[in-house]
């Protein structure tokens, strides 16, 4: 069956429901629809489904429609999107949800759409974003969440949408963002929001700079901009040591010390396999470390422990030095062909002890010959031994 005719046939079933039809356009406004209708022509690119009663949305609702770019499910009662709900939807741009009673969404289900641009959450009931949101908007130019039920704003959003210098992998790209009608707390987070968004060059603009905050949950709110809010401390780190000597085959524990506010994350810089263990004390205050076992000489380098949060970045470098001790003794002796001794002034054998110390890249080598025999002026070792030993 083409396209054309099951329009038709669509347009006589749906007729009494606001079903409509236009240029590859279907919008339906029907209030007593309360699933998703199938049987959606294949080839629309833009889907309206509006005040409906329509609460959940199942996985793969729009699987057959590849070539959707707009899809609008607004002011419907959704509570419920499946993760996979989106799945095929390769070339969708927009999709906007505005006005139903969603308290969470799929986040993770934005892989499914890899085009998508502009996200609009405005008018629903969430109460919080998780920070593994972040992973999935790097390609957001638009995003609503305006009118929810939102108080505070994890730093990995703010690290995503306001990078620090030197560290985005990519050119910085604006984008238009709705957080205005939510009961933030007046805390760090939107206090930094703020003053970047006021900032020259920012690549954040906000839809309404008129936002309110409240001291703690309940409370009555204020503008932002006469609340007396926590100021962000950059990263201030402490190493536990800064150089570290250590003989091959040993055990190490590396360990820095961060503060700042918000509490800074930490992370280990070096190329090599270690144990990482990381702990927040208390607010403001977080510390790392780093266990090595068994050192070869490839651990030995330059480790930077690096403090970061959104008001900058901060590192500290230890240098691990690996040293070890060899020594050579009991040489296989060298066989020579055995001459049978005859009386001669230039052939006779002697005992000689002789020790040589000499300084090579920071260890002091010993050497000590232990026995000789001369022969046509001619020194044979039978035995060497050398000590090498670390400089202090």
């Amino acid at each position: 069956m083409n396209s054309h005719l099951l329009r038709k046939i669509l347009l006589h079933l749906w007729s009494p429901y606001s079903f409509v039809f236009n240029n590859r356009l279907v919008r339906c406004s029907d209030p007593g629809i309360s699933a998703v209708p199938l049987n959606v022509p294949a080839d629309i690119v833009k889907l309206r489904l509006e005040k409906t009663l329509i609460s959940r949305v199942p996985r793969a609702a729009f699987y057959n429609l590849s070539e959707l770019r707009f899809l609008w499910l607004t002011y419907n009662t959704i509570k419920f999107i499946h993760p996979s709900s989106f799945v095929n939807l390769k070339a969708l741009k927009e999709l906007r949800l505005d006005g139903n009673l969603l308290t969470s969404f799929p986040w993770e289900g934005l892989r499914d759409m890899p085009r998508l641009q502009t996200l609009s959450l405005h008018n629903n009931c969430l109460s919080s974003l998780p920070a593994h949101a972040a992973l999935f908007l790097p390609n957001i130019t638009y995003m609503d969440l305006s009118s929810n039920k939102l108080t505070i704003l994890p730093a990995e959003l703010l690290d995503l949408w306001f990078p620090l210098l030197g560290q985005q992998e990519r050119p910085v790209q604006r984008i238009i963002l709705g957080l205005h009608d939510n009961p933030w707390l007046c805390d760090c987070q939107i206090s930094m929001v703020m003053s970047l968004t006021m900032s020259l060059g920012s690549p954040v603009v906000l839809m309404d700079q008129m936002l309110m905050c409240s001291r703690s949950l309940g409370q009555s709110g204020m503008l932002l901009t006469k609340a007396e809010l926590s100021h962000c401390m950059r990263p201030s780190i402490q190493p536990a040591v800064t150089r570290v000597i250590s003989p091959l085959g040993s055990n190490v524990i590396l360990r820095c010390d961060a503060t700042g506010y918000p509490t800074p994350t930490l992370t280990w810089i070096k190329t090599s396999a270690y144990t990482v263990m990381q702990e927040s004390p208390r607010v403001g205050v977080r510390w790392s470390i780093i266990s090595l076992n068994g050192l070869s000489y490839k651990d030995a380098g330059e480790y930077r422990c690096q403090a970061r949060n959104m008001a900058g970045i901060s590192e500290a470098p230890i240098k691990l030095k690996v040293v070890g001790v060899t020594r050579l003794s009991h040489l296989p002796k060298k066989k020579f062909q055995k001459i049978p001794p005859k009386p001669s002034p230039k052939y006779r054998k002697t005992k000689i002890q002789l020790q040589y110390t000499m300084e090579i890249s920071g260890f002091s080598v010993v050497c000590f010959l232990a026995y000789s025999a001369l022969f046509n002026n001619k020194l044979f070792v039978d035995e060497l031994i050398c000590q090498f030993n670390l400089l202090k």
